[in-house]
Order: structure tokens, then C-alpha cells, then sequence
């Protein structure tokens, strides 16, 4: 699902079968729950790819802090990842209000085992509204998901999922897009450390990427 799928351990099964027993129980139900009922599996960007894309991610980043993170903010992470962009409308629009449509989905889905954990899960969700607000003080899971969020761009797919996604979703032509796309990857600040030694080394060669599209399209 990612950039380097070697530089990951575990496909979306494992995750969600919890092979590796990294975190708290099984995430078999939610993933039915998404698979079966979310509203935008389909969308141009905001769709299931996005959401499991995200989750994967946030996995990887669990492997990473699994001495700092305790099983339970794990699965709580992971819940919220999968949930981030649960029935988002595909179009450009207050993404308060895309926010408020997942948290309603997880208010609606979670399982009685995790209502007690509800507010914690929600937590990092309610912090991936874009633009990113200045919130002093992140948890390291509210970190990590605004990390993996935005790094769909990273990946081998990128330039469907994010340049032709995006692009439909916001209402303007691809090659639009793509021009805005070396400012967009330049300005990318990590807050974790996990997504530092990640990804801030693709960031030129992302760049190169986007430059060298240009200059064949133009």
C-alpha cells in the first residue's frame, strides 16, 4: 500500500488479523464495518485506498513506538485511521464538517468493547481537519495521524490517487494540480520522528519528479 512495501512489514490482513500481535485485540469488525458501509469508497481521493493507505501507515509507525506506545493507543490509533475520512462527501467543502461525518460514523460503529475509549480515538481525528489548525501540545498518535495523512504522495500511485483524486475533488484540471505539487511537498513539516527518518529524504525526489513531469507536459 505504500511507497517502499518493502520497508514495512505487514500487508492489510496481517494488520488487521494483528499477526504480529502489536496491538490490542483484532480490527477484523471495523474493517467490515468500513468495507460494507462507508459512503465514500469510491471517491477520486478521500476513498478506501486513502483510508487503509493511512491505516497502514499508522501501523508502521505502531511498530515503531511499540516500547512507547501501549497496545491499547495503539488499537485506538488504528481505529481512528481507519475512520479518519469515513463517508467524506469527495468534494471540496469545510473540512470541519468531513470531520464531523467521520466521528459520526464512529460514534455509530464502534464496538461496545471500545466506548470507553471513544474520546481517545476521536481525539486524532478531530485534528487531521485541513489546513492543519496550531494545536500546542499533539499526542503522539494525533502526530502520527496527521503524519500518515499526508503522505499519500509518497507512494508509486500517487499520481492518480493524489494529482487525478484531488484534482477531481477540488474541481480543477490535473495538470493544475500537479503545478501546485512541488510548493505543496516543500512545505511538508513531520511532527514525529518515525515520519522524519521516513520520508523527509523522498521529498526531493519527489520534487525532482513533479518538475520532470512538468517539464514532458509542458
Amino acid at each position: 500500500m505504500g511507497n517502499n512495501a518493502s520497508s514495512v512489514q505487514g500487508n492489510i490482513p496481517e494488520i488487521i488479523l494483528n499477526t504480529e500481535n502489536l496491538y490490542e485485540g483484532n480490527l477484523s469488525y471495523y474493517f467490515k464495518v468500513v468495507f460494507e458501509n462507508a459512503k465514500n469508497l469510491k471517491n477520486p481521493y478521500h476513498n478506501f485506498r486513502h483510508m487503509m493507505h493511512v491505516t497502514w501507515l499508522c501501523y508502521d509507525a505502531c511498530r515503531h513506538y511499540k516500547k512507547v506506545l501501549t497496545k491499547r493507543e495503539m488499537r485506538n490509533l488504528l481505529i481512528a485511521a481507519m475512520f479518519h475520512d469515513f463517508d467524506h462527501p469527495g468534494k471540496a467543502r469545510n473540512d470541519e464538517l468531513n470531520v464531523e461525518k467521520a466521528i459520526k460514523g464512529l460514534k455509530k460503529w464502534i464496538a461496545p468493547e471500545d466506548k470507553p475509549y471513544f474520546d481517545m480515538i476521536a481525539g486524532p481525528i478531530k485534528t487531521t481537519v485541513y489546513p492543519y489548525k496550531r494545536i500546542k501540545h499533539l499526542t503522539l498518535q494525533q502526530q502520527i495521524l496527521r503524519d500518515s495523512d499526508l503522505c499519500q504522495v509518497f507512494s508509486p500511485v500517487w499520481l492518480q490517487q493524489v494529482v487525478f483524486g484531488l484534482a477531481a475533488e477540488i474541481g480543477c484540471p490535473a495538470i493544475t494540480f500537479l503545478r501546485s505539487q512541488e510548493k505543496f511537498i516543500g512545505k511538508i513539516k513531520f511532527n514525529t520522528e518515525w515520519a522524519k527518518d521516513r520520508f523527509d529524504s523522498a521529498k526531493l525526489i519527489k520534487i525532482k519528479e513533479v518538475r520532470d513531469l512538468l517539464k514532458i507536459l509542458e
